[in-house]
């Protein structure tokens, strides 16, 4: 990892901090039982199997960051509410790197 990489790394901290803290819409996209065995205070659990039919819940948020276990199925989810002209998306990647930011 070069001193470039850390730096987005850092950048990438602070604006999901910083989203989070403004109120962003949380969404984990891993299935239930997955939710079930520990997730993020205050987040939704929407599947990734499930956003097509769940659209209307990501309409009109100001903010929404989705996540899941290791990053690969928020990275599906971004790309498929993007497809479905929802743009104000990011992927946070794990739950676990979400819920450090999250009182």
């Amino acid at each position: 990892m070069d001193v470039r990489d850390k730096i987005k790394g850092t950048e990438k901290i602070v604006s999901l901090k910083e989203k989070i803290n403004d109120g962003a819409f949380l969404v984990d996209v891993r299935t239930p039982e997955e939710f079930e065995c520990g997730h993020v205070k205050g987040s939704v659990n929407i599947p990734l199997d499930r956003i097509q039919l769940q659209l209307n819940h990501f309409r009109h948020k100001h903010e929404i960051i989705v996540f899941c276990r290791t990053g690969n199925r928020s990275n599906q989810a971004k790309m498929l509410l993007e497809f479905n002209g929802i743009t104000n998306v990011t992927n946070g990647g794990t739950w676990e790197e979400i819920a450090k930011f999250v009182a």
